[in-house]
C-alpha cells in the first residue's frame, strides 16, 4: 500500500475506533461517533502523506523539545468560597537596577533576552509603576496559555497567573464534586479570592481570554467597587458577554442545530464514563489534533510546536470537567456588567477567524464600551495569544502605557 493510502487508512481506522468506543455511551455517544467520522474526512486531507507512526514520533519529539509552558513563578494558593484551592503563581517585577545592556530580545520561549531590551522595546525603557497584571485563562486551558505574554513581561511588571477551578494545578471544584452546577458567577468569586490572596492592594490590570474574560465580567457584576477603586485597565481577548448559544462553530445550519440538540446529552454521557473516553481520546490523537488546529488557529502556517502545545493544554482537561463547564456558557450573559468598565482603559482583541467566540462578540462588547480600543487580528483564531503572540503582547504593553501603569515616553 502506498504512503498516501496508509495515511488515509489510518485516519479512517482512527475514526472507526472512536465511533466504536463512543457508541458504548449510548445514543449520545453514537452522535459523537458520527461527528468523529465526519471530522476524519477533514483531517485526512492534510494527513494523507504522513504515516501514523511518524506523526506519533513527531508529537513525542515536540513534547520533549518544546519550551512552551515551562515558565514558573512563586507559587501560592487561594481558597474559594466553597473551599476549593486555587493555584496561582506570581512573577515579581525586577528593580530598575536590573536593566541590562541593549541586546537581542530573544524569541520569548523562555523569557530570554534580558529585561533591558524587552523594557526598551515594550515601554521605551520606562519602568512600570506598582501595578499587578492578573491573567485569567480560558476553557480547557491553564495559566500556561499566556506563555508568550508572560515571557515578554517577566521581570518588567508584577504579574499573577492562576488556574481556574478544575483546570491546571487548581483543585477540582468542591461544590461541583457535590453536584452543584458550575456557573460563571462562581468563577468571578474565584477570581476575587485570587486577587485577595495574590494582590490584596495596589492597582490592577485584568486580562482575560475567552472564559477568563467572562470571569472578569462576573467579578465586575458582583464587585463593581473593586473595578472602580483598584482596576487601572482591562483587556478582553477572544471572549463574549453572552449569546454563546447562537455560535455556529463554522458548521452549516443543519449541522449546528443537530450538535446543539445532542451535545449536552453527549457530554453528560461521556462525563460519566471518564476512563473509557480518555482511552478513546488517546486512540484518536490524530482526529483530536486536527480539531484543535481548526478551532484554535486561523492561519495555516502555525508553528507545529505551538500547535502541539495547544493540544497538550486542551487534552490535559479531563472529559468530566469539559462536561461540567459546558452548560455555563449557554447560560452566560454579563452584558449588564460591562458598564462597570466604562471609566477605565479597555482593550478588546479577537481573531477574525475565531470559530469559538467569533469577533462579532468582541464587537458587541465594544458597542457597550464605546471608548474601548477594538483590535481584530487578521488570520487569527481563538488562541490568538499563541498564534500571534507579538501582536497581543504589544497591544497589552500599549494598554499599560495608556492606563498610566507605565509612564509614557517623554517627547
Amino acid at each position: 500500500m502506498s504512503e498516501t493510502g496508509a495515511g488515509a487508512g489510518d485516519v479512517a481506522a482512527t475514526a472507526a475506533v472512536a465511533a466504536a468506543g463512543w457508541r458504548r455511551a449510548g445514543f449520545a455517544g453514537a452522535a459523537i461517533g458520527v461527528l468523529a467520522a465526519g471530522a476524519a474526512a477533514g483531517v485526512a486531507v492534510e494527513r494523507l502523506t504522513v504515516g501514523r507512526g511518524m506523526r506519533k514520533k513527531a508529537r513525542l519529539a515536540l513534547d520533549a523539545s518544546g519550551p512552551y509552558g515551562s515558565l514558573r513563578g512563586r507559587p501560592g494558593r487561594a481558597v474559594a468560597d466553597d473551599g476549593t484551592e486555587l493555584y496561582y503563581e506570581v512573577d515579581e517585577a525586577e528593580p530598575d537596577a536590573a536593566l541590562g545592556p541593549v541586546g537581542a530580545e530573544g524569541d520569548g520561549a523562555g523569557g530570554g533576552g534580558g529585561t533591558g531590551p524587552r523594557r526598551r522595546r515594550l515601554f521605551g525603557g520606562k519602568a512600570p509603576g506598582p501595578v499587578t497584571v492578573v491573567f485569567s485563562h480560558g476553557y480547557c486551558l491553564n495559566q500556561d496559555s499566556w506563555h508568550f505574554q508572560r515571557a515578554a513581561l517577566r521581570g518588567l511588571v508584577r504579574t499573577v497567573h492562576w488556574d481556574q477551578r478544575s483546570h491546571g494545578r487548581s483543585e477540582r471544584g468542591r461544590a461541583q464534586a457535590d453536584g452543584v452546577p458550575l456557573g460563571i458567577d462562581q468563577l468571578g468569586r474565584d477570581l476575587k479570592a485570587v486577587i485577595d490572596a495574590a494582590a490584596p492592594e495596589g492597582p490592577l490590570v485584568l486580562v482575560g481570554h475567552s472564559m477568563g474574560g467572562m470571569t472578569m465580567m462576573a467579578l465586575a457584576d458582583r464587585h463593581p467597587e473593586l473595578i472602580r477603586d483598584r482596576v487601572a485597565a482591562v483587556a478582553f481577548v477572544g471572549t463574549s458577554s453572552g449569546k454563546l448559544g447562537e455560535v455556529n462553530f463554522g458548521l452549516p445550519v443543519m449541522g449546528v442545530n443537530a450538535v446543539r440538540r445532542v451535545l449536552p446529552g453527549v457530554l453528560r454521557a461521556l462525563g460519566s464514563q471518564t476512563e473509557l473516553v480518555e482511552r478513546g481520546r488517546r486512540a484518536t490523537a490524530d482526529l483530536f489534533a486536527g480539531l484543535v488546529k481548526r478551532y484554535s488557529f486561523g492561519s495555516r502556517d502555525v508553528d507545529p510546536a505551538v500547535s502541539r502545545f495547544a493540544e497538550r493544554l486542551i487534552e490535559s482537561t479531563p472529559i468530566d470537567v469539559v462536561a461540567e463547564f459546558y452548560p455555563a456558557f449557554t447560560e452566560h450573559d454579563k452584558s449588564g456588567a460591562l458598564p462597570a468598565f466604562r471609566d477605565v482603559p479597555v482593550l478588546i482583541l479577537a481573531g477574525d477567524r475565531d470559530l469559538v467566540t467569533p469577533s462579532s462578540h468582541s464587537e458587541a462588547i465594544a458597542d457597550r464600551l464605546p471608548d474601548a480600543e477594538l483590535v481584530i487580528v487578521p488570520d487569527a483564531g481563538h488562541l490568538v495569544m499563541l498564534e500571534h503572540p507579538q501582536t497581543v503582547t504589544d497591544r497589552l504593553a500599549d494598554l499599560l502605557v495608556r492606563s498610566g501603569a507605565v509612564p509614557a515616553e517623554e517627547p
